[in-house]
């Protein structure tokens, strides 16, 4: 217990327990509010498309300011430096992506998840039942990323040590999120993650402004005394190069990295859904301008953060807390107001992880039921659209379970570097099906088919045999190495591949796709939409 009450040291548990209590209590009484009028599958799904582009705007960055922004990026920042602000960055560009290409089209085209659209002019069964497989995998590894956050984040706080209490703590977390799920659909979960984003930029801007202070509002100085206090390395920590330029090999994941981040968000189906949940298209504009807006001013309060935690905190006492690089935050916090700031900060990033599982898991359970149950299963003829919501909320269960195992094994990451292998993921097997779908007038099912699982197999399988997974320097399998792909992100093979893949599917087959002129008017003008969206 030296070690951890060392990274921890003024910390109070009671106080931290006593903070939490209260946000979930708070939360919960909100999701059962929004849950009155949880009537209909829409209700359920796309909270009955009754917000607003600001309100969902704030909510897409509620759900999109992850874990990985918060707890991994400043504290990639604080020992890595320009090379751990790159993330920041990434994720930032990636929205400009998201909003030309994807966000009013889709909007426009589908009705509940990313299935409606792929599925829109192509044969229902096979594309929606891979639709729905590939959202899963996203959400399972974004999944990961949230519950490596939450695991570490109350090791450090509760001070409890030892692998099994910080397995419970995981647990705990999969619990609230499945009830947030179980109770408030998406309504509920669009309420928490509103909440949710507001604390964390108003908590990243107290924090913003109390470093700075400390450093007379100088941004040179502060960077300065980060520098000092980085030792051998701190002059490392202005220049590119300190964690990716060592090597070819880690330029070139540095690559794979950055197209990865930059590619990825606009194939994240817990983005995609979000913009289902306004009345029109010109709401799913504008929410994507807000969240671009707020996402951008808490990136640049992450820099700040980061280089605060490394000036204040030091690189070598993160490095020894407990949540490693996860834990600089928080430990920033702890320096600058002591216990009290510590739990209401910490309250803050655990209030970021239940947000966040909860879109993902409704996101994932709305794409089991409403694509392979309604669509595949029964064919769209379900009993009643109560049956469908009941499947949805089964399918919650189950991957709140998956979640927690997962979240379990790979609790020794670091968060951003998960979210990285969420967005290779995405990146590969949905975005080049998403923008041939949109785009190519040819495009038919074998192509969707291969690019989605195509892009999946050749993901996942350069994942697990990267080191990553064994044989690199934190691999999530200890003891063995069995790694033969040199990259920790697979993003620069897998995603050009997924793109060879749709083509060659489509070009391979004789099918000829009906409809595509439907479909481009309609995503391109909303016409139809609005009566779309309300069967």
């Amino acid at each position: 217990m030296k070690q951890l009450a060392a990274g921890v040291e003024g910390s109070n548990p009671t106080l931290n327990i006593i903070i939490f209590a209260v946000f979930v209590a708070i939360t919960l009484v909100i999701v059962f509010w929004a849950s009155r009028n949880t009537k209909t599958a829409s209700d359920y799904y796309a909270a009955g498309r009754a917000f607003t582009g600001p309100q969902n705007g704030i909510a897409i960055s509620g759900d999109y300011l992850s874990a990985a922004s918060f707890l991994g990026i400043a504290g990639a920042i604080a020992v890595n430096g320009y090379d751990g602000f790159l993330y920041s960055i990434g994720f930032l560009v990636a929205w400009l992506v998201a909003l030309l290409l994807v966000a009013e089209l889709l909007r426009n085209t589908g009705k509940f998840t990313m299935g409606d659209v792929l599925a829109f002019r192509m044969k229902q069964g096979p594309v929606r039942a891979a639709a729905a497989v590939s959202t899963l995998v996203v959400s399972f590894f974004y999944l990961l990323a949230q519950m490596t956050g939450a695991g570490g984040l109350v090791n450090l706080l509760l001070g409890v040590s030892g692998n099994v209490a910080q397995d419970v703590v995981i647990a705990v977390v999969g619990v609230i999120m499945v009830l947030y799920v179980l109770i408030g659909g998406m309504k509920g979960t669009t309420w928490v993650q509103i909440i949710k984003a507001a604390l964390l930029i108003v908590g990243a801007l107290a924090m913003t402004l109390w470093v700075l202070g400390k450093y007379g509002f100088n941004l040179s100085n502060l960077m300065q005394h980060a520098v000092e206090k980085g030792g051998k390395t701190g002059e490392a920590l202005l220049g590119p190069g300190k964690q990716y330029g060592k090597t070819g090999t880690t330029k070139l994941d540095f690559l794979s990295l950055a197209i990865a981040l930059v590619l990825g968000t606009a194939g994240l189906p817990h983005v995609l859904m979000r913009f289902y949940t306004v009345p029109t298209a010109r709401d799913a504009r504008r929410s994507v301008v807000w969240a671009i807006a707020l996402i951008g001013i808490f990136y640049l309060f992450t820099l700040v953060l980061g280089f605060g935690a490394g000036a204040l905190v030091g690189p070598e006492k993160i490095s020894k807390a407990p949540g490693t690089t996860n834990a600089a935050a928080p430990l920033l916090a702890l320096q600058l107001g002591g216990p009290v700031l510590l739990g209401l900060i910490s309250a803050v990033a655990f209030a970021t992880i239940l947000a966040v599982v909860a879109g993902l898991t409704i996101t994932a359970a709305s794409s089991f039921a409403h694509d392979v149950y309604a669509n595949v299963i029964k064919k769209g003829a379900v009993d009643s659209k109560l049956a469908e919501v009941r499947v949805a909320r089964i399918t919650a269960l189950v991957i709140g379970a998956v979640a927690i195992i997962g979240g379990i094994l790979a609790k020794d990451q670091n968060v951003a570097f998960l979210v990285a292998l969420a967005f290779a993921v995405a990146a590969s097997a949905n975005l080049p099906t998403i923008l041939y779908s949109l785009f190519w007038k040819r495009f038919n099912t074998r192509g969707a088919l291969f690019s989605i699982y195509g892009g999946l197999v050749v993901t996942i399988v350069l994942i697990v045999f990267s080191p990553a997974v064994s044989g690199g320097a934190k691999p999530m399998i200890k003891g063995v190495d069995f790694h033969w792909f040199p990259l920790e992100n697979p993003g620069l093979v897998s995603i050009p591949l997924s793109f060879f893949l749709g083509w060659l599917g489509t070009v391979t087959s004789k099918e000829k796709t009906e409809k595509y002129a439907e479909m481009e008017v309609r995503a391109l003008t909303g016409a139809h939409a609005e009566k779309a969206a309300a069967h």
